[in-house]
């Protein structure tokens, strides 16, 4: 669990609650109205405008918002390095019982492919054709929330008008203008707390998301290069200490650990 996601979305909301509370009821903000017409407005409108293949991508792209990676990127570069020791020692056969402990999908089927006999253009062909799928799949999610972040205010402004032609439509009755008023109010409310506290900061976090896993593939791409090749553990590792961030002499202590 990415503890920074749910601890924005925690905070973000009870900040939210604690402001209505403070100036009165929470009853007050509620009103089912205007929920109808920017959650089902901003549903129908997704609806419209992506085809349903796309809208199952929402829910496994939704759960990488909230899913930490962690330190995979240490991860890999280790087991990397420890795979190419046993590859110069025991041959590409030994590479097939490590596989299945890789630590993510490129360097497992990498490993796989070298044990195979797969030639280092077929093995940078076939994850370069994944890395460029899965950037294309998640950026599908991505988008659809980016829409959802628009669709939502823009329906809040909808109800906003409903409310204001439902008031102005009777002005003889005082008992049916606030009501009335509470929708055009409402709804707006809704809208903006839900595209800038929902799906606007998603879009963000997982274009970050987005990026670290494309890191990652091509850092499994020339970790499993650099090993089929033949370089020497030093060389490698060199090659793959350009993608990690720690200090130079932290980095190495790391890597020897």
């Amino acid at each position: 669990m990415d503890k920074a996601s749910l601890f924005g979305v925690v905070v973000g909301t009870g900040l939210v609650l604690a402001a209505i509370l403070l100036g009165g009821s929470l009853m007050t903000f509620w009103n089912v109205q205007g929920l109808l017409i920017v959650a089902g407005g901003t549903f129908a409108a997704v609806c419209i405008a992506f085809p349903t293949a796309e809208l199952k991508m929402v829910l496994p792209v939704t759960r990488r918002v909230f899913n930490d990676p962690g330190d995979e990127m240490m991860d890999i570069v280790k087991f990397m390095l420890k795979a190419a020791q046993i590859f110069k020692r025991d041959g590409p056969l030994a590479l097939e019982e490590m596989a299945p402990k890789a630590p993510n999908k490129a360097v497992h089927k990498g490993l796989q492919l070298i044990a195979d006999g797969a030639k280092p253009t077929a093995i940078h062909e076939i994850l370069g054709t994944e890395r460029k799928y899965m950037e294309e799949h998640h950026r599908v999610g991505q988008k659809i929330f980016n829409e959802m972040g628009k669709f939502a205010p823009a329906f809040g402004m909808v109800g906003t008008l409903i409310g204001l032609v439902q008031m102005l439509s009777d002005m003889s009755d005082p008992d049916a203008l606030g009501p009335a008023m509470a929708v055009a109010l409402l709804t707006t409310f809704y809208g903006a707390v839900i595209a800038n506290l929902i799906f606007i900061p998603m879009v963000s976090k997982l274009d970050r998301r987005i990026s670290i896993e494309v890191t990652h593939i091509q850092l499994a791409i020339v970790g499993l290069m650099s090993m089929h090749r033949g370089d020497t553990t030093t060389i490698m590792r060199e090659k793959l200490k350009g993608f990690l961030q720690q200090e130079e002499g932290d980095l190495d202590a790391m890597l020897k650990g």
